[in-house]
């Protein structure tokens, strides 16, 4: 079992757009194509952020569109918030706040032997990591640039931290690097 932060970056390294927009990513790259579908297969439990949460709300139509259902998910969510938001008819999903130890004991447990997945955003990766609880970073990377907007991983990480295990050429866009956390 590996908690794992699962994400598309630009080349100058950022998630989103200032406004949480995605709309860059689309046109890169297949999802099929990607190692997203024997990724998931493998994930137990997932976990994201407030502006992630409400990215999928807000963009139901593009979620189905990739993946066949606007809540694409059936394992167990946890989204980590100080606000109340709305919730999905079916949707297995935890508001919780705090301490992201506490939350990810009870993902092990649901989660049971396939992996964690950290959905977004950096910083809630970087919780992760920064409380030892971080073992692979997947960056898919597109060749575009954004300029400014939400940072892949907002933390200071020196080598040798970090260990690349795999490289994978994802169609005339996007390359994705697989790296280890050593601790």
């Amino acid at each position: 079992m590996k908690t794992q932060y699962y994400t598309a970056s630009s080349l100058d390294g950022f998630i989103a757009t200032e406004d949480d927009s995605l709309d860059w990513l689309f046109p890169l790259a297949d999802l099929n194509d990607s190692s997203y579908p024997e990724f998931i297969a493998e994930v137990g439990a997932l976990t994201m952020g407030a502006a992630t949460y409400e990215w999928i709300l807000r963009n139901s139509d593009k979620v189905a569109a990739e993946t066949g259902s606007p809540w694409p998910y059936t394992q167990p969510v946890w989204v980590f918030t100080n606000r109340v938001l709305p919730t999905i008819e079916g949707a297995e999903i935890r508001f919780v706040k705090g301490d992201v130890r506490r939350v990810h004991n009870e993902m092990v447990v649901a989660a049971g032997t396939k992996n964690i997945w950290i959905v977004g955003g950096g910083d809630l990766a970087g919780q992760f990591y920064d409380a030892g609880l971080l073992d692979e970073l997947i960056i898919q990377i597109g060749s575009v640039t954004l300029g400014s907007g939400k940072q892949l991983f907002p933390r200071r990480v020196l080598s040798p931290t970090l260990s690349l295990l795999s490289v994978r050429h994802m169609g005339a866009g996007m390359v994705e690097l697989r790296y280890g956390v050593r601790s």
